[in-house]
């Protein structure tokens, strides 16, 4: 479907810790710090440690029996479900914390979304984008939550399917590129029916298009790519200034989207 270009030029320091690709640093609040400090514990001791549950969160094994897909889908999904490559990789970040792959499409899907990695509320909920990264997402598309979260309609697939971790400081650890080394190829090669890409950050856009230039030229030539794929900017609250600097996007870029994510969905 894509160009594979070889991810083991794919390290570290490909994308700058503490950022997403395509964002620029912004100072982080104290109220984030803050809320680091307090789920640090209960990531240690895994997701579930503090025995509640938050209200309105979809559920990890919420499914349509229907759509459950082929023996061999099946047994990729169960597969990465139970993946911990990269077990020693957390435990020695600031969190501490136990691989969860946040696993999100079935049969059918047609439209891709192709992300950089779970957050930390990802993480602990198990449902990707359960954030404000992903509400901003959804209204970029023009989905509402029920549409966004059917995975027989909409595959999610991040270029790690786990939550890399705080370094010391506090800031977003990178991907792990194993994680798209061992997977990616697999999982993309079980979703057949895919009709629009959606790229989100540079490391999305390198292992999609192919290396090139920057998160924001690629995304200012998201005409070289239409209608079946198109690049994006990280949504999250962080790029709020590259938005305004860059009015385009909303002008030009979101208006075409979501006609043709109106058009894949309705046809």
């Amino acid at each position: 479907m894509f160009p594979n270009p070889d991810l083991t030029a794919l390290s570290s320091k490909d994308l700058r810790p503490g950022l997403r690709v395509g964002e620029e640093r912004q100072p982080r609040e104290g109220q984030h710090h803050a809320q680091v400090r307090q789920v640090l514990r209960s990531l240690q001791a895994g997701p579930q440690a503090s025995g509640r549950s938050s209200p309105g969160l979809i559920p990890v094994a919420a499914s349509n029996p229907e759509q459950q897909g082929s023996p061999v889908m099946e047994e990729l999904r169960a597969d990465l479900s139970a993946c911990r490559l990269c077990a020693d990789r957390f435990a020695a970040t600031a969190t501490r914390h136990s691989p969860r792959p946040v696993v999100w499409f079935r049969p059918g899907a047609r439209l891709l979304i192709a992300s950089q990695a779970p957050g930390l509320r990802v993480h602990e909920a198990g449902t990707p984008f359960w954030d404000r990264s992903g509400t901003r997402l959804r209204d970029w598309l023009g989905l509402d939550e029920k549409t966004f979260y059917d995975r027989s309609r909409v595959a999610i697939v991040p270029m790690a399917f786990c939550f890399p971790g705080y370094d010391a400081k506090g800031s977003d650890l990178p991907p792990p590129p194993v994680c798209a080394r061992v997977w990616r190829d697999r999982v993309l090669s079980q979703l057949s029916d895919i009709r629009l890409t959606v790229l989100i950050g540079g490391a999305a856009m390198n292992w999609h298009l192919g290396r090139g230039p920057g998160v924001t030229e690629r995304v200012r030539a998201w005409r070289d790519h239409a209608p079946d794929v198109f690049p994006l900017p990280h949504p999250s609250w962080r790029n709020t200034a590259w938005l305004k600097r860059n009015p385009w996007f909303g002008e030009e870029v979101l208006p075409a989207l979501k006609a043709r994510v109106r058009e894949v969905m309705e046809d």
